[in-house]
């Protein structure tokens, strides 16, 4: 396995893991990529849905990359606006347009992002055309669109049922800004295809988020697949011992996850 690090223009890190070249398994040296979003409201990137969550995509055959996006690290520092889903479609970017000396196929790149990440997911696939993203990144076609999107306990809506703390994080008081990122509004048809889950008993981040999600999605007739898990609260990124939150039924999300990708993106080892 080789490690892999790139500084983009903000600073932010990305941090990959690229499965090493064989000639023994020659169908295998070009793979999926799978880009990691961690969740923190926007305020940091946790820890615990970035490394455990890498090693299960890495075992399930991705070469695999976790971004360190920027966030607003203390309420002195203003609000971020566009510059993490800057960082995340430049992120898309520079993993597409070095796709050869990655081993990534360019038509298989997936996001997966956790709450405030998975805000920052679904937006790299909803907003990857908006003006100050492709102005940031001097692109005006599609090289910063993901393939797939992986969602756990997304932050969505900036309405009744949002997560305060990452919205003001992001947007601060921009109202106009504030109704951009309510991300069910800004569902349109042609997008790639979700995978979403959730529990029911999130305290921090209500279920509404996704079921507004993929509401919108159903409305548009873009691709979905839903998963609610009855309890256990917010958090709880693979549901095992490592991160903290054991669920032995809700771990099933990984499975479920990787085997929809398999179909999706037509990669089964």
């Amino acid at each position: 396995m080789e490690m892999y690090t790139y500084t983009l223009p903000s600073g932010a890190k990305l941090i990959g893991y690229l499965r090493d070249e064989t000639t023994e398994m020659p169908a295998f040296n070009t793979r999926p990529a799978m880009l990691i979003l961690p969740g923190g409201g926007y305020a940091y990137c946790s820890a615990r849905e970035a490394d455990p969550v890498a090693m299960q995509f890495l075992q399930a055959g991705y070469n695999v990359f976790t971004l360190y996006y920027t966030c607003r690290i203390s309420e002195e520092q203003s609000a971020l606006h566009w510059q993490p889903l800057i960082d995340a479609a430049g992120a898309v970017l520079h993993i597409r347009r070095n796709a050869q000396a990655l081993r990534i196929d360019p038509a298989k790149i997936a996001v997966c992002g956790f709450s405030a990440g998975g805000h920052l997911a679904a937006s790299t696939a909803i907003l990857w055309d908006a003006e100050p993203v492709q102005k940031a990144l001097g692109i005006h076609a599609e090289e910063a669109r993901p393939n797939a999107v992986v969602l756990g306990y997304p932050v969505v809506t900036s309405g009744v049922a949002t997560h305060g703390g990452s919205m003001q994080n992001l947007c601060g008081e921009d109202a106009a800004l504030r109704s951009t990122m309510s991300l069910e509004n800004q569902i349109r048809a042609g997008l790639p295809p979700f995978f979403i889950w959730h529990t029911v008993e999130d305290p921090a981040v209500p279920v509404q988020n996704s079921l507004l999600l993929a509401n919108a999605l159903n409305e548009h007739k873009v691709p979905f697949e839903l998963h609610l898990f009855a309890h256990d609260g917010h958090g709880t990124s693979t549901c095992t011992n490592e991160v903290n939150t054991p669920n032995s039924h809700n771990r099933a999300w990984v499975a479920l996850c990787t085997d929809w990708l398999a179909d999706t993106l037509d990669f089964h080892l």
